[in-house]
């Protein structure tokens, strides 16, 4: 690999400022490794952590360039620089340093039950104790020398480290009491970080502690319980008591069968002659009986009209007729003066 060369670390050395290393051989490597890959194109759902020092959080990837995101979740603070993410411009650091076994976070993207396999370095507690103060040219007198008692006392770096991991070793202990997670701490403890050259030694090592505790589950009937559907016998439970018939087990095929078997619906016959109306009709029928309504008013309307109009006639014609009376005796003594 091309991660094991010496001399491909030998030419990424630079001036620490930041880093040791300046990254260019990792990003290679894991560049030749991974191609183009994006992350929502892999066959099975997967997510990195990081830390985001930029703005102090957890940032969990789902999406995005592949190598990227993998190198910045392995950039170990003083050996590698931050990677600078290519969306926000944020840098991401590795998230084991706010969360080393982010087995919450595959819970609350729906996994059920987790198994979350532990190979974080386990720390020394059985330190020295120097008392109230620690002289660094003591510390350099037993270590060069061979006839002195050997002290266990952390240098600034390992220091540094502790601290940066303080708040992960609390969500580790969260994580290993949950009732969802399945913990597995395989026997790595003798191999460094860094030692990417005895890769397959410590994948064979996995391999056998793995295939050991899956034999005791199996036996045990953990395995199972895993596998088993919570949800789904529930719902069968709840189901049974309700006397609905259910198939909880049936395959895809089966089902293809049973909705094969369910007869089309035949279109129902409808007879050219039918009186039954459409909605255009009904609209029809509605404005014709308003129209006589309308018709049947006005005519009344007009009766009433021409009643009264008789009427004022009626009251209107006896002055007249007395007016046409006097006129005619006047005329007729005329006459008789003549």
């Amino acid at each position: 690999m091309e991660m094991t060369s010496m001399f491909k670390k030998v030419l990424d050395l630079t001036y620490p400022i930041t880093s040791m290393f300046s990254g260019a051989a990792f990003n290679s490597s894991l560049s030749n490794l991974f191609k183009g890959k994006q992350i929502e194109d892999l066959w099975i759902p997967y997510f990195n952590i990081t830390t985001d020092i930029s703005s102090s959080a957890m940032r969990v990837h789902t999406d995005g360039s592949l190598w990227r995101y993998v190198r910045a979740s392995m950039s170990l603070s003083g050996y590698l620089p931050p990677l600078c993410d290519p969306k926000d411009g944020h840098l991401l650091m590795d998230g084991g340093y706010i969360n080393n076994l982010p087995a919450d976070v595959a819970r609350s993207m729906g996994a059920k039950v987790v198994i979350a396999i532990d190979v974080g370095s386990r720390d020394e507690t059985n330190l020295t104790n120097y008392g109230d103060s620690l002289s660094g040219w003591w510390l350099l007198w037993k270590r060069l020398n061979p006839l002195a008692e050997k002290v266990k006392v952390l240098n600034m770096a390992e220091i540094q480290t502790r601290l940066a991991y303080v708040c992960c070793v609390r969500q580790l202990e969260l994580v290993k009491n949950s009732d969802y997670c399945e913990y597995i701490r395989p026997p790595i403890d003798r191999y460094r970080t860094l030692e990417f050259g005895k890769f397959d030694e410590i994948a064979e090592v996995g391999y056998h502690h793995g295939k050991t505790v899956f034999d005791v589950w199996c036996r045990s009937g953990v395995v199972e319980n895993m596998l088993k559907d919570r949800h789904q016998e529930e719902f069968h439970n709840t189901q049974s008591k309700n006397n609905v018939l259910t198939c909880p087990n049936a395959s895809f095929t089966d089902l293809a069968e049973i909705v094969s078997r369910i007869e089309p619906v035949k279109p129902a016959a409808v007879d050219e002659e039918s009186d039954c109306h459409t909605d255009y009709d009904e609209e029809a029928v509605e404005s014709a009986l308003s129209d006589m309504e309308l018709s049947r008013s006005a005519e009344h309307t007009e009766g009433e009209e021409t009643a009264d109009t008789d009427e004022d006639l009626d009251r209107e014609d006896p002055p007249n007729s007395r007016q046409d009376g006097s006129s005619n005796q006047e005329v007729e003594s005329l006459k008789a003066s003549l």
